[in-house]
């Protein structure tokens, strides 16, 4: 049997009148869209369009949440209290199940945004609150966590579904842990070498960290990040890189996961 892999990408992170990405077209290459629910970007509008989006092209969705900071993108730190967050990580939850049902498709996964998927690979606490929020909500959701992070301990304490998270464009320190954007090259914009990272990723287990280091990781999923200008010509390459090298590229509903 070939192997089988998901792709994903962050997405519908637009706000109002104000478009982020190529999202129609990405939507034909992924097979999952990790969806803005109106905290650090996207808006009822934008939620739905992506949802009717998704069934049109076969692509199952799930929460995107992030931290209450549309004007950093969610991509600022906040330390609050890990009660206060699982609220936060529910009501998102909540919002996109609301916006699903117009297009009658099921919310599939949860993958936290930005700094908060930083944090909570770091933060026992806050990969716990966030998985809290997934099994009272409804505990059928896939957490798609960093690969070897606390968010994934946090799945497997937990009993929820899991999937572990690589990234075609981006670059990991040597423990494993994505490398701050605020570092030049640790966002990779040239789609060959994506593809080829990623490859390595999924056919040999394995990433290079930015100083060289060979880190043994196991992954389902691979996430493109939709708000850069490079998103469609990198998820592409990488995409087609995985086929010749005979990987099949399925939606998330569709891979064999830890917890399931």
């Amino acid at each position: 049997m070939a192997k089988r892999i998901n792709l994903n990408a962050d997405i519908a992170e637009g706000w109002g009148a104000y478009n982020i990405g190529n999202d129609a077209e990405l939507m034909t290459i992924i097979k999952s869209a990790n969806v803005a629910c109106g905290f650090h970007a996207g808006d009822p509008n934008s939620m739905h369009r992506l949802c009717m989006l998704a069934k049109e092209q076969g692509v199952s969705i799930g929460v995107h949440p992030g931290f209450n900071d549309l004007w950093g993108f969610g991509r600022r730190r906040i330390q609050m209290k890990p009660v206060d967050l699982e609220y936060m990580v529910a009501y998102q939850i909540g919002a996109l199940q609301g916006m699903a049902r117009y297009s009658g498709l099921k919310v599939t996964h949860l993958k936290p945004h930005g700094a908060l998927n930083n944090m909570a690979a770091e933060d026992e606490e806050y990969a716990l609150a966030i998985g809290r929020a997934i099994k009272t909500v409804d505990p059928s959701i896939i957490y798609v966590a960093l690969a070897g992070s606390k968010m994934q301990w946090a799945a497997e304490k937990l009993g929820l579904p899991l999937a572990r998270e690589g990234f075609v464009d981006r670059m990991y320190y040597d423990d494993g842990n994505l490398a701050s954007r605020a570092l030049s090259g640790t966002v990779l914009k040239d789609a060959e070498e994506a593809a080829r990272r990623t490859v390595r990723m999924v056919v040999d287990g394995e990433i290079v960290s930015m100083n060289g280091k060979v880190v043994k990781v196991e992954v389902d999923t691979l996430c493109v990040h939709g708000d850069e200008p490079t998103a469609v010509g990198v998820a592409r390459t990488a995409r087609a890189a995985l086929e010749k090298a005979g990987v099949e590229i399925v939606p998330l509903t569709e891979m064999e996961l830890p917890g399931q």
